[in-house]
């Protein structure tokens, strides 16, 4: 197996950490000189997990990513891959089951709430 780094280890275990698939998660870590850059291969159904809303999850692995790099005199940056035309099969999935009500199984009651003793 290649050498990991130490910025390689750290988003390969934060993202094994909240997603569903944490067996499909790949990194590759390419040196230019421009810094390091680490791209971060994931299952489609996780994509949401590792983005999160808003970007807000990416930005903070970035954040920490940038924090550990710093550490070892280095500039990292996060780039999390996406295959062609994956956007659109999201979108056109989404479109499809977009119109349909959730069945009322879905739903939080309020008898769900009183038994958790909110």
């Amino acid at each position: 197996m290649a050498e990991q780094f130490r910025d390689q280890q750290f988003i390969e275990f934060v993202v094994k950490s909240i997603v569903n698939h944490p067996d499909d998660v790949k990194t590759e870590r390419t040196v230019d000189e421009r810094g390091v850059l680490i791209t971060l291969h994931i299952n489609q159904e996780d994509m949401g997990y590792v983005i999160g809303r808003q970007g807000q999850t990416a930005r903070a692995l970035r954040i920490l990513l940038k924090i550990v790099g710093a550490k070892e005199n280095a500039r990292v940056n996060l780039k999390v891959f996406e295959p062609e035309n994956a956007r659109m099969a999201h979108q056109e999935s989404r479109r499809k089951t977009g119109g349909e009500e959730k069945p009322e199984a879905q739903l939080v009651s309020d008898q769900d709430i009183a038994d958790l003793g909110i």
